[in-house]
């Protein structure tokens, strides 16, 4: 709630002058429509991040969000990895568990070379400590988005691994929730590219996994919640276009 009564607060509609949009459907839906997308771009960093940090806590003895990893990888270990790129674009099998070892076995070998400090999204250590990164994403990527994550949750791996070469570490790419709802996730995209079964998670999935079983379901009752409380706020915020279009 308190982020979005800043956004309200700093929020400036877009400027455009529309006027069949603003005649047809009224200014108030055309600022509220503005707002949502606006909204849309910052959801991830000011709401799904803090929030699964924060639920995480419970069961993970480290949490981090924006954490970063490191900026040293070998020459050996960029080399594997576009290996690994090279076959799976040609068709070839994907298998984390093999690409892990592949990754782990030179990642400390060969020359060092220096990247941008690598940040994940969201760090977990978990009692066993065990490793999960995770890469916080849009509901609907395109194909070509996914071999980009593919390629950077490989590099969190070599990172890593040049620092803790017996580290247990699972890289996964995290999509919120499932527009595609009451049908399955429509996974094809992802499909050549990701094993589907060690480094994605969508929805339930994900969220049930950060604090255990319902989790998921009980943050939809808290997002309606804190709707209901906030309804008359922005009822109020968004009155004052019609007042304008009256003018």
């Amino acid at each position: 709630m308190i982020c979005l009564r800043e956004k309200f607060k700093n929020y400036e509609p877009e400027t455009d002058y529309m006027p069949f949009h603003f005649r047809l459907l009224g200014k108030d839906r055309m600022a509220l429509f503005s707002f949502i997308q606006s909204l849309n771009t910052t959801f991830g960093t000011s709401i799904y991040e803090p929030v699964a940090k924060e639920i995480a806590k419970g069961i993970y003895k480290e949490v981090y969000s924006q954490f970063t990893l490191g900026n040293i990888i070998t020459r050996d270990a960029q080399t594997e990895i576009q290996k690994i790129m090279n076959e799976l674009s040609v068709g070839g099998n994907v298998n984390k568990v093999e690409e892990t070892k592949r990754i782990r076995k030179v990642a400390q070998t060969g020359e060092l070379h220096k990247l941008k400090s690598v940040k994940v999204d969201l760090y977990l250590v978990s009692r066993a400590n065990e490793v999960f990164m995770f890469d916080l994403k849009t509901v609907k990527p395109n194909k070509g988005d996914f071999i980009s994550y593919k390629r950077n949750m490989l590099e969190w791996l070599a990172v890593y691994f040049y620092q803790h070469p017996k580290a247990k570490v699972n890289t996964l790419i995290s999509i919120p929730y499932n527009p595609y709802e009451p049908k399955p996730y429509k996974r094809w995209t992802m499909k050549g590219m990701l094993d589907l079964k060690k480094e994605v998670m969508v929805a339930e999935e994900f969220w049930d996994f950060l604090s255990g079983e319902g989790t998921y379901l009980d943050l939809l009752d808290c997002f309606e919640k804190a709707g209901i409380e906030l309804r008359p706020e922005i009822d109020n915020y968004f009155s004052q276009f019609r007042t304008e279009a009256k003018k």
